[in-house]
């Protein structure tokens, strides 16, 4: 079966990591391809070029026609794949995902000095947009 998504995730981050591993365990299908962007072999002229910095700043998925998909959306289409997709239903009622996205968004951008990790200016190695 084809892979219908690659999940671009911060191995480096203790609760993103956790979430790749429960997504794993239950990827039964195969359909989701998991790649660690701090993975010394990340080349993103694989991953339709999105950049160390741009993927650290927010959950990136490709989907199998070429798609980029971010934030939330990766996860929701995540747990569909895996069976799942009820646990985000949340998202589809109106009044709710403009702030379900919005709290996601706060999550993306303080997510290291919630875990208590570096910045991305010190994590960035030779690979980031200057």
């Amino acid at each position: 079966m084809k892979n219908k998504l690659t999940f671009l995730f911060d191995g480096g981050c203790p609760l993103c990591l956790r979430e790749k591993n429960f997504l794993k365990s239950r990827n039964i299908l195969n359909q989701i391809i998991f790649v660690d962007i701090n993975s010394k072999d990340f080349d993103q002229r694989l991953f339709k070029n999105i950049s160390y910095s741009e993927a650290m700043s927010n959950l990136h998925g490709i989907l199998e026609n070429g798609e980029i998909i971010r934030g939330l959306d990766v996860l929701a289409y995540s747990y569909e794949l895996i069976g799942l997709g009820w646990v985000y239903f949340p998202l589809k009622i109106k009044f709710l995902s403009p702030v379900l996205r919005v709290v996601y968004r706060y999550w993306a951008k303080y997510r290291l000095q919630i875990t208590g990790r570096s910045n991305i200016e010190k994590l960035c190695n030779s690979t980031c947009e200057k």
